[in-house]
Formats: C-alpha cells, sequence, structure tokens
C-alpha cells in the first residue's frame, strides 16, 4: 500500500519537487556506471550466474595515455582469456587453439553493462534509488530500474558509493526471478591497481593457432534487402553490420537494436541445403532465442528480454520486393 500514498502525495503536488530531485539524482547515478567502467582503473574476481550455470571471472581494466586495456580469465572450465586494447578484442581458445578477433563496440561486458545513458530510459523504466548496501567489502547504491511495459526485463544495479563502478548487476524475469547475475567478490579500484595483471597468458603461445575473425566486414551491405516492419517501443537500431557467424557459411547480416539497457541481435543469413534447422522459440543460457525461415534465409532473434519481444520483431523482418 505505499505507492498509494505515495502517489496521492505526487499528485496533490506535495511530493513533486522531492521526486524530481530523486530522479534525477538516479539518473546521474546511472551516468557515473557508464563512465565509472570506461575511465577507472580496476581489478578484481567476479562470479556470473544464470540458472544453474556459475562462473567465476578475474578482470583487470587499466586507462592510460595510450587508451583502454583489459585482461579477463576465466577461472572455471575451460581455460579462456579476453584481451582488450581499445576497440580490438582477441579471445584466446588454448583447448581449440583459436583466437577469436573481435571488435567491442557493441560489447556489455561485467562491469560495463550499461553501453550507454539515453536521454530516453525515463521513458521505458521507472528509475528509482534503493538502500545502501554492501558489496565486496565496500558500500553501494542499489539503483533499480523497472520497466513500463512486457517488452523489456527489470535491472537492479549496485554502485560503488565513492567511484561509481558498477559491484553488482542483477536482471529480473517477469515473475520476479533472477535471469542472471553478475558480482564481484573483491575489487581494488584506482592507482593500487597491479598493472601485472594485465599480461596475457595464451598470446605468446599462439604463433601457429587457428585465427577467426568475427570484426565487421561491411556495416552497409544487407541493409537495402530486409524490412524491419515490427517497431518495438523504446527500442532504437544501434548497428548494423556484416559479421561470421559461421565458419562454414557466408557472412550474416547482423543488427543489434537496444533501449540503452537491453539488447536484441538478430542475424539474418542464407539456409544451408541439407541443414536442419531448429525453428521457434528456445533457450539459451540467459538469452531467450527465435528462429524463423524466410525467403531462403534463417532469421535468428536473441536477447535478455521476454519471448514475446523477440517473436514480435523477428515476425516482422521480411525480405524487401526487388
Amino acid at each position: 500500500m505505499k505507492w498509494i500514498g505515495a502517489l496521492a502525495l505526487v499528485l496533490s503536488g506535495v511530493a513533486q519537487p522531492v521526486f524530481a530531485e530523486a530522479q534525477v539524482d538516479a539518473n546521474g547515478w546511472l551516468q557515473k556506471i557508464v563512465s565509472a567502467a570506461r575511465k577507472l582503473n580496476y581489478s578484481g574476481t567476479f562470479t556470473y550466474s544464470s540458472g544453474n550455470q556459475t562462473e567465476t571471472s578475474r578482470i583487470t581494466h587499466v586507462v592510460d595515455a595510450s587508451g583502454e586495456r583489459e585482461r579477463l580469465e576465466v577461472l572455471d572450465g575451460s581455460p579462456r582469456e579476453v584481451i582488450r586494447v581499445n576497440s580490438e578484442v582477441k579471445c584466446y581458445l588454448p583447448e581449440e587453439r583459436t583466437v577469436i578477433i573481435d571488435q567491442s563496440a557493441h560489447r556489455r561486458t561485467f562491469p560495463g553493462r550499461l553501453a550507454e545513458m539515453p536521454a530516453s530510459i525515463g521513458e521505458n523504466y521507472h528509475v528509482k534509488l534503493g538502500e545502501v548496501s554492501r558489496v565486496a567489502g565496500r558500500d553501494s547504491q542499489v539503483i533499480s530500474l523497472l520497466p513500463k511495459d512486457g517488452l523489456r526485463y527489470g535491472h537492479q544495479l549496485w554502485a560503488d558509493s565513492a567511484t561509481g563502478l558498477l559491484l553488482k548487476a542483477r536482471t529480473i524475469g517477469e515473475k520476479g526471478e533472477t535471469i542472471e547475475q553478475f558480482a564481484f567478490a573483491d575489487v581494488v579500484i584506482g592507482s593500487l591497481v597491479d598493472r601485472e595483471r594485465l599480461k596475457p597468458k595464451f598470446q605468446s603461445k599462439s604463433a601457429d593457432w587457428r585465427v577467426v575473425n568475427a570484426k565487421v566486414t561491411d556495416s552497409a551491405s544487407g541493409s537495402g534487402e530486409w524490412a524491419f516492419q515490427n517497431v518495438l517501443p523504446g527500442f532504437q537500431q544501434s548497428a548494423a553490420m556484416q559479421r561470421q557467424v559461421h565458419l562454414d557459411r557466408p557472412a550474416a547480416y547482423h543488427v543489434v537494436f537496444s533501449d540503452g539497457l537491453a539488447a536484441i541481435s538478430v542475424f539474418i543469413e542464407p539456409a544451408v541445403d541439407g541443414r536442419v534447422e531448429r525453428l521457434g522459440m528456445f533457450v539459451s543460457g540467459p538469452f531467450n532465442v527465435y528462429k524463423r525461415a524466410n525467403a531462403g534465409h534463417i532469421v535468428t532473434v536473441l536477447g535478455e528480454v521476454p519471448v514475446g519481444t523477440l517473436k514480435q520483431l523477428g515476425d516482422g523482418v521480411e525480405a524487401r520486393r526487388k
């Protein structure tokens, strides 16, 4: 019943200045989170969990005159190491003797979960400040983002009170369940970061490894061949590119839609003769996935959004008439 009383105060005009001030403050915290992930030096160990999957990683991020450098090492299961220098990302898979080269423009890795802070975020989410909590031994400000419609999930963010660095992030499903969660177990922020942790473990061993270049090859090709007829309120197209998704197929046309928090990827690639595709809706980790066939192509839509959102967008993908 608390929200009824609060609403009554707002409607009466008594609480309007306080609410406006709190809203500005909440949005200010989101800006801090975006900035801190890019501009601060930090190093620590964090845990990722989704369903029955749990994974621990160590990350080191340093900013200096040369730009951003980052090393991520997965500590569980098969060894993996990701080295980022500014926009170029190299993922080393030693068991497969493979290096995957990509670019970071559209990656949303923890603690850089918020790629940007759009001015329209208040149109899609109720943003409010919560309590001050503790994560990894540090005080943190809780920010809640509650969706205004059924097209997206909710989010809870824990920002370091001193620096704004994201210490914990939780994605919340339609029934209040946790879809996925990232959380630092320990973290060092600032000048005390050990730069030795940036040194790659597998780079010197990879001279004869297979190299897979997943970088964008052509951002324009494909844009005139496909139409997205079902508009998702609040989602804007943030990228369009050609991307090599499978080694045995031509490059896929990859389009990304985002509302600033949630991101949806659409891959359109030619169907392969004799290959049986799994069509329809299914789940892959924290992602919902929707596949359909259209005009000799396979349209794959995936994202951390409700299944209805993916179906609405995917069913509107149509080949333009020539």
